[in-house]
């Protein structure tokens, strides 16, 4: 961040009320702490649940695994 980004930053947390501030620094330092213990760590599958859209690939897990049951089911008659 250029010097007068920075500056514009300090001059706009300035403006917000006290409670504001705290809550600014909160935010702020939660993320530093939060990017320092992930630093290098690989990733939770915890810290992924609800990042994708559902469904996922345009299809209900359960009609897929019924879909698939089905043509499993289709290709064992035809053997």
């Amino acid at each position: 961040m250029a010097t007068t980004d920075y500056e514009q930053v300090v001059r706009q947390a300035e403006q917000l009320t006290q409670q504001q501030q705290l809550e600014l620094i909160e935010h702020l330092a939660a993320r530093l702490r939060a990017e320092q213990e992930a630093g290098g760590k690989r990733p939770r599958w915890e810290d992924l649940a609800g990042t994708a859209p559902y469904p996922l690939c345009g299809e209900d897990a359960q009609e897929y695994i019924s879909r698939m049951r089905d043509e499993w089911e289709e290709r064992e008659k035809n053997l």
